[in-house]
């Protein structure tokens, strides 16, 4: 493969796209045959070279308004050209292994959705550099509230997205209780109420169609929500939604014990995760005036700390004045 290219070739009101989750663009690939001397490749160094030509597209595309899967279906192109151009590519690491073409693609999604997240979290950044060392649910879900916000979604997108993260639809309903299946019969969701919350929240009603939503923080009250688990550590958003219950119930020291215990106000990520929250929550909801006044406990615990995250000293110095 030598060359791809994203085209919208559906409109956006035709009749299939009204009740479907079908994608609005169609991804055409330039193939040539293989030279008979090409000789096989290693992924360390296939690897690096997709790295280096799909941040290049990728800004192509995401200045050319591709957004949601079809940017995520549309990168693969280019990714590919690295991959396709040896016969076979080996693990350096692993003796007598290759790189099969479907653990090849898991790496590329990765890229393109940490690409992404990177415009979430820095929408003003002119580079749109790639962000990485965020855990996978919280990057769903801010792929998920940035493209779809709280209304229903079709499921198609959302289990693209959701493979894309390495998760599943059926992790993000039930053991991650981040997504709530709407359409059909309705069902109890069965979760224990969080115990320093006094109003969680109204029931999101349940159901088996093929549309899906996010819960909001209100509907989010497992026991454990926001707690290292035996092998894996919090996600970043449990522990944001952890917070915002301790900090409505009104008790800071249980807020002040939380993050203390979990380093979040030394930790950079979290302040970016915070504050793209911010921006994704509607004007005026309680959900971002709970998300300020954490922010800005936060900020006054530690502003060495804040001062480094983009965009934090301006957004207050615009508030303040």
């Amino acid at each position: 493969m030598n060359g791809s290219w994203p085209i919208q070739t559906e409109r956006v009101a035709r009749t299939r796209s009204l009740s479907s989750a079908a994608l609005s663009s169609s991804v055409w690939l330039v193939c040539r045959e293989r030279p008979d001397e090409a000789r096989p490749g290693w992924d360390n160094r296939v690897l690096e070279d997709m790295r280096t030509s799909s941040h290049a597209c990728l800004r192509e595309y995401w200045d050319a308004g591709i957004r949601g899967p079809d940017f995520v279906w549309a990168a693969t192109g280019p990714a590919l050209e690295a991959y396709s151009r040896h016969p076979v590519v080996k693990k350096a690491n692993e003796p007598g292994q290759t790189m099969e073409v479907s653990e090849f693609l898991r790496a590329v999604r990765r890229i393109v959705v940490d690409f992404v997240v990177g415009r979430v979290l820095s929408p003003s950044s002119e580079e749109g550099e790639a962000v990485s060392g965020h855990d996978d649910l919280t990057t769903y879900y801010l792929l998920h509230r940035n493209d779809f916000g709280l209304e229903d979604a079709p499921i198609g997108p959302c289990i693209h997205y959701a493979v894309s993260c390495g998760l599943s639809d059926a992790d993000l309903a039930d053991e991650h209780d981040l997504l709530a299946r709407t359409g059909g019969s309705a069902s109890s969701n069965g979760d224990e109420e969080i115990e320093e919350s006094e109003d969680a929240g109204a029931e999101v009603e349940e159901g088996t169609g093929s549309r899906v939503r996010l819960k909001t923080w209100q509907q989010r009250r497992g026991k454990t929500m926001g707690y290292e688990g035996e092998d894996l550590p919090a996600a970043l958003i449990d522990q944001v939604h952890r917070l915002m219950h301790l900090w409505r119930a009104g008790d800071q020291v249980k807020v002040d014990e939380y993050m203390e215990a979990r380093a979040l106000a030394g930790n950079r990520l979290f302040h970016r995760v915070l504050q793209a929250l911010i921006e994704l929550a509607d004007e005026g909801s309680e959900e971002r005036a709970l998300l300020e006044s954490i922010s800005n406990h936060v900020a006054g615990k530690r502003p060495q700390v804040a001062a480094q995250v983009p965009g934090w000293d301006i957004r207050r110095e615009r508030e303040e004045s």
